[in-house]
């Protein structure tokens, strides 16, 4: 890349950070990654506190990862993880009725969020020219001429520090203040698209057997009609956590009989085995994301070189529809790619890059919200249509295993939207079979 040693400082070492260094140990002779939490320890950090909740890693960012991290899935399982067909291994409710399931390729890995982090810190912490440090937070950037030298730091014993780096990735998560920095050097914030969905979360862990309806696990989708969701994934340790979602003012309670009713709303069955004979293990607990945001970085006419912002710092997703660790994934594949024309312009490429990564999810994370009256938005007339269409394709889905899959390929990121409007799925949300 250059004739000097190369060095690049990752901030903030949760999953995104982490696949930023991954992609970044290629290329850079030492990569260091900083976040103020302890990085000694394992299970959930106090940086993480979505770490408590349901969490599933998607087909696409499983393949990904295996990329990244060759052996992850065979390791995790042996671990206590499952692997699950999505299509035929959940029952997977959008009311009361499940979609139709077959078997497919679509292979997710069930695995909690602290397990997955802490592996990847592990595989990532053993890399020959990768440093992880704890107890140090980022406070501003260093600049000179343009360009981002490194960051500015302050260890958790108090002082201050300086880090130089020829890169500097923000991967601190939806807190970040990477737009604060780079207001207080001179540029311009990036344009900010946000939504305020309001979704509230409450989860809780439950010793784990097997369903009585035979599946892996349940999902239900949060819609207009049934303003309510439910996720029940296992995970290592031979534990259920289920989480239950819902917005605006029809939100999960946290005590234990509030709880069970919530969880089961909708008459499935495996659900109320587990909230009514299953031995809980941890009370109900709460987290809140008030909003998504996605900062339009690649809209900016001027960028310092040196500085990235990566992950939630780009976009922060409403986390009920499951896509942040893999479009983290996504974007690690993009920064390998795009350092591959060196430093200088690599902001501009990568954000290119990430953006087209970006587009389909956010599209329809947004879209996804926008069917709720009580989201403050403007509801295009694409968007409008689109809601519409999903709400017919998932009644489709019900009968149809061709349907379903379609939604599962295009969720899972395997496949663009457009094949949920291919010529045989058209067929079969518009012109369903008659009833026996």
């Amino acid at each position: 890349m250059t004739n000097h040693s190369t060095h690049a400082v990752v901030l903030g070492a949760s999953i995104a950070g982490l696949l930023a260094a991954r992609a970044l140990s290629d290329t850079f002779d030492t990569v260091t990654v900083l976040d103020r939490d302890d990085l000694t320890g394992t299970g959930v950090r106090k940086g993480v506190p979505q770490g408590r909740h349901a969490h599933m890693l998607f087909a696409k960012g499983r393949e990904v990862l295996e990329d990244l991290f060759p052996g992850l899935t065979d390791e995790l399982v042996a671990a206590g993880a499952l692997t699950v067909d999505i299509h035929n291994g959940f029952a997977w409710h959008n009311g009361p009725v499940p979609m139709a399931r077959a078997a497919s390729d679509l292979i997710v890995l069930a695995v909690s969020r602290p397990a997955l982090e802490d592996y990847l810190r592990s595989r990532v912490g053993k890399l020959p020219n990768v440093e992880l440090r704890g107890g140090l937070e980022a406070t501003g950037l260093l600049h000179d001429a343009g360009t981002v030298t490194g960051a500015k730091v302050v260890p958790a014993g108090g002082g201050a520090g300086e880090l130089p780096a020829d890169l500097v990735v923000d991967a601190t998560g939806r807190s970040n203040r990477g737009t604060t920095w780079l207001k207080e050097l001179g540029y311009a914030p990036p344009e900010e698209d946000s939504v305020m969905a309001g979704v509230v979360y409450a989860t809780r862990e439950y010793e784990r057997a097997p369903l009585p309806g035979g599946s892996l696990g349940v999902l239900t989708g949060v819609t207009p009609r049934y303003p309510f969701g439910a996720a029940l994934l296992p995970m290592e340790g031979d534990r259920w956590i289920l989480t239950l979602a819902g917005l605006g003012d029809d939100l999960p309670p946290t005590d234990e009989e509030g709880f069970a009713a919530y969880a089961t709303r909708l008459p499935i069955a495996d659900l109320a085995d587990v909230v009514h004979r299953s031995r809980p293990l941890t009370a109900p607990r709460p987290f809140r994301v008030p909003a998504s945001v996605r900062r339009r970085y690649e809209r900016l006419t001027r960028l310092p070189e040196g500085y990235l912002a990566f992950g939630d710092a780009i976009c922060a997703f409403n986390p009920i529809y499951g896509q942040g660790m893999t479009v983290a994934a996504l974007e690690a594949l993009e920064l390998r790619s795009a350092l591959d024309g060196g430093l200088a312009g690599l902001p501009r490429r990568f954000y290119a890059k990430a953006s087209t990564v970006i587009d389909t999810p956010w599209d329809m994370a947004v879209g996804g919200d926008l069917a709720f009256p009580s989201v403050p938005g403007k509801r295009t007339a694409k968007v409008r249509f689109f809601n519409w269409y999903i709400a017919k394709l998932l009644r489709a889905a019900e009968t149809s295993p061709e349907v379903a899959l379609a939604f599962h390929r295009t969720v899972n990121l395997t496949a663009p939207p457009q094949g949920l409007f291919a010529a045989a799925v058209l067929r079969r949300v518009f012109f369903p079979p008659r009833a026996a």
